[in-house]
């Protein structure tokens, strides 16, 4: 079945046998992700979790349904996750679907599908799952969830201070995430000791603030300009920035894309929708946007996202890969870029 963010939160908050199969697709992974959090804790600490990807399935279409009926060796809960899930698993979940019995929760992230997909088919159409689409919150939306997610960190905002906060991050949940970090932690807050966060706070930690001008950035990596971006990386390097700022500076641009693109694929032209856009979009920047709105279709955009926030996940481990991954990350992208002509 169909579900919007509110129900299929409620649903996965408090798993049951009703549902087998949760569906969670759309260019913003890190509202899929935030979902996926709600199962996660839900099922517990001890829970088993079993990782599968498509390509696992599309070799086994049997072992999606035979991982959901198991038993755990310990005999607590099990939670079964697909990530990446694509049409080379349809039969697996069709299998899943169609078995006798289920048990375990399974719980598919996906990119950018559209509707008429037959994955988002298959789970519209079935009364034991269900499929919601996430898109990066904007407006109110976007301010209101800065605003819930400063509270648990035990930060303060008010209206404009949030506001200013949603553009920087673009309404992304993991960059947001790591921004309140910072401020909790340079603000020293907690829940039981609130602090307010003010305009230069933001000033000082925000990502809306990073130092140098990465739009140029984001103008080389994603028009696909290698000569260009060796130059650019090098420069910023010099400068002191690397890593995880310029993947940021990325993920921005991305986001702003995939807003961009979906108008068009509703059959707006790409002149128009950057034209609406007014302000958000820097006057020298719009001619470079619109080719990158009209080069980047939504997939790639989801798949691009998908990796640079890995990249970045990386980056923070201990023990992760090294600056050195940022830069190849954007490489990667470009290649992207240059290939779509």
């Amino acid at each position: 079945m169909k579900a919007n963010r509110g129900q299929i939160a409620r649903a996965l908050s408090a798993p049951s046998d009703e549902i087998r199969f949760f569906l969670l697709y759309g260019p913003d992974r890190s509202g899929s992700e935030a979902l996926v959090a709600l199962l996660s804790d839900a099922m517990g600490e001890d829970a088993e979790r079993i990782d599968l990807s498509g390509p696992d399935l599309k070799a086994d279409p049997a072992k999606l349904a035979d991982e959901a009926a198991a038993i755990s060796l310990f005999g607590g809960a099990r939670l079964i996750r697909i990530d990446p899930i694509g049409d080379e698993s349809f039969a697996a979940v069709e299998a899943l679907l169609e078995a006798e019995k289920a048990g375990n929760p399974v719980v598919a992230i996906a990119g950018a599908l559209r509707a008429t997909n037959k994955l988002v088919k298959l789970a519209f159409g079935s009364e034991q799952a269900m499929a919601c689409a996430s898109y990066a919150p904007e407006g109110r939306d976007a301010d209101r969830m800065v605003v819930e997610m400063a509270q648990d960190s035990g930060l303060q905002i008010a209206p404009d201070v949030a506001h200013r906060l949603a553009r920087g991050c673009h309404g992304d949940r993991a960059i947001l995430a790591s921004e309140l970090e910072k401020l909790s932690l340079y603000l020293d807050a907690a829940p039981d000791r609130p602090r307010r966060v003010e305009h230069d706070t933001l000033d000082a930690l925000a990502a809306s603030s990073e130092e140098g001008d990465l739009s140029r950035l984001a103008n080389i990596t994603l028009s696909g300009d290698l000569i260009a971006l060796d130059r650019e990386l090098t420069q910023l390097a010099s400068e002191g920035l690397v890593g995880i700022p310029l993947l940021r500076a990325i993920l921005r641009r991305l986001h702003l894309l995939t807003r961009l693109r979906a108008q068009v694929e509703q059959g707006n032209s790409a002149q128009s929708v950057i034209a609406k856009a007014g302000r958000a979009i820097f006057w020298k920047d719009k001619a470079v946007i619109t080719d990158q709105v009209e080069r980047w279709r939504s997939e790639a955009l989801s798949t691009a996202i998908q990796r640079a926030n890995a990249a970045e996940l990386a980056l923070k481990r201990s023990g992760g890969p090294g600056m050195v991954s940022a830069d190849e990350e954007l490489f990667a992208i470009a290649r992207k870029a240059r290939s779509l002509r």
